[in-house]
């Protein structure tokens, strides 16, 4: 593991303090005694941190977030974008899997595909960027799985009027998704997904959907239809799903859980650098 540098460590305190206390400004001892840096240590990065402008020396000799720093965050809230960071991941395990990988996005009751990465055998992939469907209860879990508001919050999204079965699988699916940190949702025997007259719309406001999720066990291999993980901001909170679909057969239980965990290893990162908190694979 690659390790940072000290210098690094003490300039990014010294810009995360001062930003953690707008409209403060702080004296050279402030940050000496917050920050338990020497006073000729702390001295050398403030003044090189005014000299490129990302602090401001005021004429009472505190200091302020500088101009530099601020065009820095403009841009940064102008462009930013998980997305960015999601991309990559997503084509990694497009290719590794053999499968499509999307990035869904909850609007109120609809999923909405945003960005895709595809293998080779699926760049053919007919539905395009920008398609939406109904979030069904398969798939409600990911967005909704709280432990304690889960159920409530999905109930509020939907028009739709699950019974005391379905629920209960609501529930259980949440649990996977807490303990495995992805949900593997699989076809049901006797439906295809892929042929003629299934419609996904429609199969989302029926009682009995052709896909279920399932928690994986070792006896038994899986026509898997999807595998999704959520990806959270830093407050605990869904921000989107990635998905990998376009599984072309049956998988092995070790299969479906080395994908399950390296997209969840993947939704991780996407989580981390939401969260100010981004770290290389």
């Amino acid at each position: 593991m690659s390790r940072s540098s000290p210098g690094v460590k003490r300039v990014a305190a010294i810009l995360n303090f001062i930003a953690d206390h707008p409209g403060q400004a702080f004296a050279l001892t402030d940050l000496v005694r917050a920050l338990k840096l020497s006073r000729a240590t702390c001295h050398a990065l403030l003044t090189g941190l005014v000299d490129v402008g990302y602090l401001y020396r005021t004429s009472d000799k505190t200091y302020v977030l500088g101009p530099a720093l601020a065009a820095i965050g403009r841009t940064a809230a102008q462009h930013f974008s998980p997305l960015q960071v999601a991309q990559p991941e997503m084509r990694k395990l497009a290719d590794e899997f053999d499968v499509l990988c999307g990035a869904y996005f909850l609007d109120d009751s609809l999923v909405r595909l945003r960005d895709r990465a595809a293998s080779a055998s699926h760049v053919g992939y007919p539905v395009p960027l920008g398609a939406s469907f109904k979030l069904h209860e398969a798939l409600a879990p990911v967005f909704f799985s709280d432990v304690e508001r889960g159920l409530d919050n999905w109930l509020r999204s939907t028009d739709f009027e699950p019974s005391g079965a379905q629920k209960t699988s609501f529930n259980e699916a949440a649990q996977l998704v807490r303990d495995n940190g992805y949900l593997v949702i699989e076809r049901k025997p006797g439906f295809n997904l892929d042929g003629p007259g299934y419609d996904a719309d429609i199969a989302a406001r029926t009682t009995d959907l052709p896909i279920q999720s399932v928690s994986v066990s070792e006896d038994r291999t899986y026509a898997v239809a999807a595998i999704m993980a959520p990806v959270s901001d830093g407050k605990g909170r869904v921000s989107f799903a990635l998905g990998m679909t376009g599984f072309y057969s049956s998988m092995s239980a070790q299969r479906v859980i080395a994908a399950g965990e390296k997209l969840r290893d993947a939704c991780a990162r996407v989580s981390d650098f939401i969260a100010g908190e981004g770290r290389a694979a």
